[in-house]
């Protein structure tokens, strides 16, 4: 699917075309020549509109966004694995829908993605995450919680026992500092960010951030319109991450803090 939205399939072109299809059967690793998977940083974000958006990449550096996906339909959601070698993302229905209906994991490396499915009656997914060893996916779907055994494992979907509930949803949240110490919730107030840790009342973040991400294990990164702002969480100055070429509407962005 990849490679045949890499180029239009007007009666000129379908020879090229099954010539392209042949050369790339399988795909082509996104990542190439830009960044080196799994160890450089990097963030994912949606670009585009609601209806037809991608997958994009940026260095943790800087420059243009790198497109990951080019398939028509809608592309949400996406959550780097913790080595940064794959990302899961939710697909949309169809082409005039942009609900969230299906889970899929692209390897950064290889480029080849795979869809995970879940059991029936589960629903649609809204959200999906790892767990700190890279292990399990966990998906929060209409129907309940859900974790996944990450590839090459079968994925054998099952609902999280309440017993496992509450790190099933830690791994869909926003979590800072090494080791953990609090995390990102909404305000009461709309439109603001606060910190909650273990004990005391929430902490006032940001107003006006759209998202809050977590940048390494010292940094917090608040995504502001088209700005990415990332502020230590100790002692330094904020800085803001100077990307260019960027899609329409930039958002939903996860990072990888690359190893050394």
């Amino acid at each position: 699917m990849r490679c045949l939205s890499r180029l239009p399939l007007t009666p000129v072109l379908v020879p090229l075309t099954l010539l392209f299809l042949a050369a790339c059967e399988g795909t082509l690793p996104p990542l190439r020549g830009k960044a080196e998977v799994g160890r450089d940083a990097y963030a994912v974000f949606v670009g585009g509109s609601g209806i037809s958006s991608d997958l994009y990449a940026v260095r943790g550096d800087g420059g243009p966004a790198i497109p990951l996906t080019y398939t028509p339909v809608a592309e949400l959601a996406p959550a780097l694995a913790p080595n940064g070698g794959s990302v899961a993302f939710l697909r949309a229905r169809s082409l005039r829908d942009s609900t969230p209906a299906t889970i899929w994991l692209l390897n950064l490396l290889s480029g080849a993605d795979r869809e995970l499915r879940l059991p029936k009656g589960a629903g649609a997914p809204r959200q999906v995450g790892w767990s700190r060893n890279g292990g399990s996916l966990v998906v929060r779907a209409e129907g309940g919680l859900y974790r996944l055994d990450a590839p090459p494992a079968k994925p054998e979907p099952r609902l999280v026992p309440e017993a496992e509930r509450v790190a099933a949803e830690s791994s869909l949240a926003v979590l800072l500092g090494n080791p953990v110490f609090a995390r990102v919730v909404p305000c009461q107030t709309a439109g603001e960010l606060c910190v909650a840790g273990d004990s005391g009342a929430p902490g006032f973040l940001a107003r006006g951030a759209q998202q809050a991400v977590r940048w390494g294990p010292d940094s917090v990164a608040l995504l502001i319109g088209e700005t990415v702002e990332i502020r230590p969480l100790g002692r330094g100055r904020p800085r803001r991450l100077a990307w260019s070429q960027l899609p329409e509407n930039p958002r939903q962005m996860t990072f990888f803090e690359g190893r050394p």
